[in-house]
């Protein structure tokens, strides 16, 4: 694989997401490329020609990607919960910037079910839209990351205009700029960043720096920002065990992604994969870093101070 090439990636692991866009670039300028169950787009799962897929809903009695539909719903009532919770600490640092992140990884649970669940047809404007605002809000997802963990080291005071408004112009550059390049991918709307001399590459650098790349080095520098602030700023030590293990359950849920796909794919019959796990490890980070988040910070602000 060269560096941003997907065509490995859309045949093996299943249910990625990214590969929405790249079916409706081979199916514009090269549909004969399209084979096995990628054929049929009414039927086709999420990939391109992928070795294991679950069909769309409706097709040879599949239920589309329910497992990973229902981890996300019931994800979706967690978060829920916990941006009531958030809101409940008045006097938290970085209170306004957390709850704006757990408010973007909600929204990103419903884009989520859509495209990659199966439920619509691969190659519809629809979904490809859908994918690129799912795309965005990722990306806007990593950036509230790295913004609460500039938050805590009270560089700028949490929750003013010099920490918000910065926060919000980077967020639409973000994910105006995210949005752009994968519709340009998969509808070649300029060809910049579309597709190339040969579509049948399904190569795009800036996509995979931006949904890749980006989130990586985001959840590397937030973690090493977080146990420094926590460390060497508070002299704590519990609240780091928080970090840790969601560090550690990060990690396996893009393992669970990535290898552990193609196995569970195959051995249900290409019933569910491995996308389900991913959810609801990714679900048990936010829910860590927001107890780890809780741990280093106050309720309330005591009487005797606040008078």
């Amino acid at each position: 694989m060269r560096f941003g090439d997907y065509q490995e990636l859309c045949s093996q692991v299943p249910s990625y997401t990214w590969c929405n866009l790249f079916y409706r670039q081979i199916q514009d300028f090269q549909p004969s490329l399209l084979t096995g169950t990628s054929a049929d787009p009414a039927s086709a799962p999420v990939g391109v020609n992928p070795t294991c897929g679950t069909l769309r809903v409706g097709n040879d009695g599949s239920l589309g990607n329910i497992s990973n539909v229902v981890v996300c719903a019931v994800s979706m009532l967690v978060v829920l919960g916990l941006i009531y919770l958030v809101g409940r600490r008045k006097a938290a640092v970085g209170r306004v910037e957390f709850r704006f992140l757990l408010i973007v990884y909600f929204l990103t649970l419903p884009f989520q079910l859509l495209t990659n669940g199966s439920l619509l047809e691969q190659g519809t404007t629809a979904l490809v839209v859908l994918t690129a605002i799912h795309a965005g809000l990722v990306v806007t997802l990593f950036l509230g990351l790295l913004a609460n963990a500039i938050v805590a080291t009270q560089v700028v005071e949490d929750g003013t205009m010099a920490s918000v408004i910065p926060y919000l112009l980077f967020t639409i550059i973000f994910f105006g700029g995210t949005v752009y390049v994968s519709l340009d991918i998969a509808l070649g709307i300029t060809k910049t960043l579309g597709p190339t001399e040969n579509p049948s590459e399904l190569r795009s650098i800036a996509l995979f720096v931006l949904t890749s790349i980006w989130p990586a080095a985001s959840a590397l520098i937030y973690f090493v920002l977080m146990i420094y602030i926590i460390l060497g700023v508070l002299n704590e030590i519990r609240p780091v065990w928080f970090f840790i293990l969601a560090a550690g359950v990060f990690v396996l849920a893009q393992l669970a992604w990535f290898l552990l796909g193609k196995v569970i794919c195959r051995r249900t019959n290409a019933k569910i994969d491995g996308s389900f796990i991913a959810t609801f490890l990714e679900t048990v980070c936010v829910l860590l870093l927001y107890l780890g988040w809780r741990n280093i910070t106050e309720e309330s602000w005591e009487d005797t101070a606040y008078n």
